[in-house]
């Protein structure tokens, strides 16, 4: 389904780079400080290096809970003026990261980086939404997340050129800059794509069924934490990323380098799977992709057990994990809003508070169990394989590869 197009002043390509940058906000938040990160460590005195995982969980649990308020606002009173405001809180946040003193008063500014950025995911999804359903939407969000997969590629480089003009809080006033740029885009390019008769207004009654809706909806719920898996998967991965690679395999030279071949393989997944999405189908595709990190997983748990990891090998396979957990992303999202499509706003709150959170605890359960090798990453992924295919199981009612009407 797709509205007329005579509204928005944007074209299709514009739209879909919009989109991507919206995201980038979030990308950004997460990766830009990465190369910082033992910077941060000895300026701010973090005891242990598993410790300095929390600057990327933290903001990543204050984007979980901040999705919660942004559904119903943005359902009351339209898509843009909630990503012009918090947009603008966003670029505060970033300020105050800037000038923290303390490592507790860096974790709080992370939390409001994540709380504002919440924004860019909530609102990303419902605009996609107000335009596009099932198979379209997952076509269009893969394709955004393309373009936005370009940002982690190129984060921890930019991230590097940025510390060589200055200290870590540098880092924080060039993620101002670029939120302000993406500010000035929406406020001079961007139309509201949520009409006023669509609009819903801000009450208990209504929330309430709104979020029991989208709580009790099998499939909103259930790919929404399959999604919380699949991208706490991601998060341990980014948060524990520096320790691997430069305190295990000592290759903190080429750390930019190794960070975006995983990260690259993500953007061709995404690329893939919106040329694919429209043919197979959403379930094939993700399902299929379960099966393959699990297969993965145990491959790789193998060879990290007979005592046979390699930098090489751990590449080639963290990539091709990543590979199979960014053809569930856009998929598992637009199959939990398959039913939910009339309250996006509010079920994108849910769902990504769901996600986020989720994501964090998964990530927190893996990153804080580095032990100096790859395995508790590895067996990580095995495990939120096979509960992703129980999952899966479950919402689907037991049948695995069976498209559905449109998706």
């Amino acid at each position: 389904m797709t509205e007329p197009t005579a509204r928005y002043p944007m074209s299709g390509f514009e739209f879909v780079a919009f989109i991507a940058a919206l995201m980038a906000v979030n990308a950004l938040g997460v990766d830009l400080m990465l190369p910082a990160l033992a910077d941060i460590g000895r300026d701010l005195a973090i005891v242990t290096a598993n410790d300095r995982q929390w600057i990327v969980t933290a903001y990543i649990f204050g984007f979980g809970i901040g999705q919660i308020f942004y559904g119903p606002l943005a359902d009351r009173f339209g898509r843009k003026p909630v990503v012009v405001v918090a947009l603008l809180c966003f670029v505060g946040a970033a300020a105050f990261a800037a000038h923290s003193a303390s490592f507790a008063a860096l974790l709080g500014a992370r939390v409001l980086q994540g709380l504002t950025s919440a924004a860019s995911r909530v609102l990303s999804v419902a605009i996609v939404r107000d335009r596009f359903s099932g198979r379209q939407m997952a076509r269009t969000l893969s394709v955004a997340q393309t373009i936005f997969f370009v940002f982690p590629i190129l984060a921890p480089t930019l991230g590097s050129l940025v510390l060589a003009f200055g200290p870590w809080r540098l880092i924080f006033y060039a993620l101002a800059g670029y939120t302000l740029v993406v500010l000035l885009w929406t406020l001079l390019r961007f139309a509201e794509t949520l009409p006023r008769a669509r609009r819903i207004p801000i009450s208990w009654p209504s929330l309430r069924q709104s979020y029991r809706l989208t709580l009790t909806d099998r499939f909103s719920l259930g790919y929404a934490v399959s999604s919380a898996l699949t991208f706490g998967g991601i998060v341990a991965f980014v948060s524990s990323s520096q320790q691997i690679f430069v305190d295990e395999f000592h290759a903190g030279g080429k750390f930019t380098i190794l960070f975006a071949v995983c990260a690259f393989s993500m953007g061709c997944a995404a690329f893939a799977n919106s040329r694919l999405v429209e043919r197979p189908g959403m379930r094939l595709i993700s399902q299929s992709a379960v099966f393959g990190l699990i297969a993965l997983s145990l491959v790789h748990v193998a060879i990290i057990a007979s005592g046979h990891e390699s930098l090489a090998t751990y590449i080639v396979f963290q990539a091709l994990s990543m590979t199979c957990i960014a053809l569930c992303g856009s998929n598992f999202g637009a199959m939990a809003m398959e039913r939910v499509g009339h309250i996006a706003g509010t079920a994108s709150s849910v769902q990504g508070f769901i996600a986020s959170v989720g994501a964090v605890v998964v990530a927190a359960v893996i990153g804080q169990s580095y032990d100096g090798t790859t395995l508790p990453l590895a067996l990580g992924y095995l495990s939120i394989g096979v509960v992703a295919l129980g999952l899966i199981l479950w919402i689907e009612g037991g049948r695995l590869f069976q498209a559905r009407a449109g998706a």
